[in-house]
């Protein structure tokens, strides 16, 4: 079988650059190791974690309705049909992606992809046979795993993977989630919302590392209210599993600051990041080049070193994001069909699916005062806002970062309800190096949320109109 275009992967990266690719004109095929395609976003990630985030949400939020004038009892939890909520919002989606590679004509090979040669890819099925495909060019799109802990196995039933947190059949009375990251965040939300005791360690003296500092202050508290116990600047060295529960030792993350402690949990979430997927692939055969992290090197248009093959999505640098993997895909796409495709790196948003949600989009304060910009900041608190005072969703504000010069807006930050829709509007304007003037003076329905961006833009610029 012979091709233009094969994707090994078909993860958000790689699925929609095969279907960018093949409305292109070109003839593709998909490798895929699961059955199911969507990779780890729309099987064990991205899509199931927002079903239960949802779904959970809801929960706590049936038990305080009183202060909106509505009584009603105590809700119930049934987790296996949150769980089978969770199981159908996966199937539509993996569903909806075999649906698009056959209205594209996309071949799909279910196995294990690996690289003979350039323009050669062999796949290999669960039962051992074997078939070779040749193309004219490979995309590398395999996506990323979770990063282990040294010492501490993972069995996902106790201690756990982002993957074994979403199949918990029961709640734990005590999680504790090792990492403050955007996964153990999400994930400790689900489980704290249904009953858990939540405590997280983070080997950093902050939660969410690289999101704009004053935000991550104020979340933190947000999730104090909630009942979240933090532990930063502490690493865990050790999980005893030998008895009913499990024993974590931790201590401070600096040699010498304090003595050891012994934490006692029913589940540990081990959610320290996330590293590339490159192994297995004959990448190194074939005399691909990775970085110190074991990550694809490629150029401008995401070729490697070597002629032919492509990298893209989380396999190579840049944010571990499906959207971010996604428009690699397009631009990828487009390059090979001889268009120009292009990625603006410094307009990707970032969101946090905890309530209330944070959302990002630009530099923070932190990396321009390191690049030794001039910038305004403009703030407006949703206790402002209207609307967010009817709905009861005044926790958090946006902060608008503009250039001192030239006002042109160089970041936006949101902490609030509905935060992950908000951002799109500063994502927008960012695209066409709009000002924060631009943001301020454009039209803004009354009563919405989003009035506050129009007041912190307007801050920014000038002065907000209701603060």
């Amino acid at each position: 079988m012979s091709y233009d275009l094969i994707v090994i992967g078909s993860g958000p990266g790689g699925y929609v650059c095969a279907i960018k690719a093949a409305q292109l004109g070109l003839k593709v095929a998909v490798v895929e190791k699961r059955a199911t395609y969507g990779g780890t976003c729309l099987n064990i990630g991205c899509i199931p974690s927002k079903a239960l985030l949802h779904a959970s949400e809801m929960f706590e939020e049936v038990g305080h309705l009183d202060a909106l004038g509505i009584k009603v009892a105590k809700p119930k939890l049934d987790l296996p049909g949150m769980l089978a909520h969770k199981s159908a919002t996966v199937k539509s989606n993996v569903d909806g992606v075999a649906y698009l590679f056959k209205k594209n004509k996309i071949d799909g090979h279910i196995g294990t992809g690996s690289i003979a040669a350039p323009g050669k890819v062999v796949v290999t099925k669960e039962d051992g046979s074997t078939t070779t495909l040749e193309t004219k060019a490979i995309v590398i799109a395999t996506g990323s795993d979770s990063a282990p802990l040294p010492g501490v196995p993972i069995d996902e039933k106790r201690i756990v993977t982002s993957t074994g947190a979403l199949e918990l059949d029961k709640v734990p009375a005590k999680l504790i989630v090792v990492g403050a990251g955007v996964i153990g965040l999400e994930l400790g939300s689900v489980w704290r919302r249904l009953g858990a005791e939540v405590t997280v360690v983070e080997f950093l003296d902050r939660i969410l590392p690289g999101m704009d500092g004053e935000v991550t202050k104020q979340f933190q508290r947000m999730l104090e209210k909630q009942g979240f116990t933090f532990k930063l600047g502490t690493k865990v060295t050790a999980v005893d599993t030998s008895g009913k529960t499990l024993k974590v030792t931790v201590e401070p993350a600096k040699a010498g600051e304090a003595a050891a402690e012994t934490l006692e949990a029913d589940v540990v979430l081990v959610a320290i990041g996330r590293r590339p997927f490159t192994e297995g692939l004959g990448l190194e055969a074939v005399g691909v080049a990775l970085d110190e992290r074991k990550r694809v090197k490629v150029d401008g248009h995401y070729q490697t070193n070597v002629p032919g093959i492509y990298a893209i999505g989380d396999v190579i640098a840049g944010p571990m994001l499906a959207h971010k993997a996604e428009d690699e895909g397009v631009a990828l796409a487009e390059i090979l069909a001889g268009q120009a495709g292009h990625v603006n790196y410094d307009a990707i948003p970032g969101v946090v699916y905890t309530s209330p949600e944070v959302a990002t989009v630009g530099k923070t304060e932190e990396e321009l005062k390191a690049a030794g910009i001039a910038y305004k900041v403009g703030k407006f608190p949703f206790s402002a806002n209207g609307r967010a005072r009817a709905m009861l969703a005044t926790d958090g504000f946006v902060k608008i970062l503009s250039d001192a010069t030239t006002d042109r807006l160089l970041g936006a930050h949101i902490v609030g309800k509905g935060a992950g829709e908000m951002i799109h509007e500063a994502v927008v304007l960012m695209e066409f190096a709009g000002s924060a003037e631009d943001l301020g003076r454009s039209t803004h329905a009354h009563p919405t949320m989003s009035e506050s961006i129009k007041e912190a833009a307007l801050a920014a610029w000038s002065k907000p109109i209701h603060m």
